[in-house]
């Protein structure tokens, strides 16, 4: 595994704009319903973030990458509800995924306008609230009073775990940023921690009968 970081690493450093759009790409996508629900947005920006301390990217640049795809990514999918309204939600390919739908409408009743704050932590519903925000008629000035403030609190909460963490190994651990020692330690237990949650949700899906892709019966 080693063997294949430190060519990507390498290439990171060498082409930092490729990094930042599929961080961007990474964030945007992660917000788009249905798709966000399979794409690994936070697990993408938790690895690359270890290339922060070493210097092969930017940490304005890469915070304002995720925040900027997390407000396209939030903002579209608001809008297509908002014009839509709850047709949309009976639509493809959301009519595909009723529970998805179904526990979007609940948190939001729930937690109100509070639910798109909330919604930026909680995957998958994160990639279903703002266009269920759209779709039961929120107001564009109250979305984007909480969601924005969402946005700003998130892209750091998912980047700076891994600078610190890295900073730490180099300062604490005596390990060198040009080893990339740590930076392998901070990607593969990202990666891993990400299998084994993945697996455990679809396990936990499947034994309970709610999983992502249980269609909606057709009549």
């Amino acid at each position: 595994m080693t063997s294949f970081l430190d060519p990507l690493i390498a290439f990171v450093s060498a082409h930092a704009w490729l990094a930042y759009l599929t961080l961007f790409l990474a964030a945007l996508l992660e917000a788009v319903p249905v798709v966000g629900s399979v794409i690994p947005g936070s697990t993408i920006i938790l690895a690359l973030s270890a290339l922060v301390p070493g210097g092969e990217l930017k940490l304005p640049w890469v915070l304002l990458a995720a925040a900027l795809g997390a407000v396209l990514g939030d903002g579209s999918a608001y809008w297509i509800g908002h014009r839509q309204q709850r047709e949309i939600l009976n639509t493809w390919p959301l009519m595909n995924y009723p529970r998805l739908v179904a526990q979007s409408e609940s948190f939001f009743h729930r937690f109100g306008t509070w639910a798109v704050f909330f919604a930026r932590f909680v995957p998958p519903i994160r990639a279903f609230v703002p266009v269920t925000a759209g779709a039961l008629g929120m107001a564009p000035a109250k979305f984007y009073a909480v969601n924005i403030p969402a946005i700003l609190a998130w892209a750091p909460a998912h980047v700076l775990p891994g600078v610190l963490a890295i900073s730490a190994l180099h300062e604490y651990a005596g390990l060198h940023h040009h080893g990339h020692v740590g930076k392998h330690i901070w990607i593969l237990t990202v990666v891993g921690v990400a299998i084994v949650v993945g697996v455990g949700l679809w396990f936990i899906r499947r034994r309970h009968g709610s999983g992502v892709a249980e269609a909606k019966p057709r009549g």
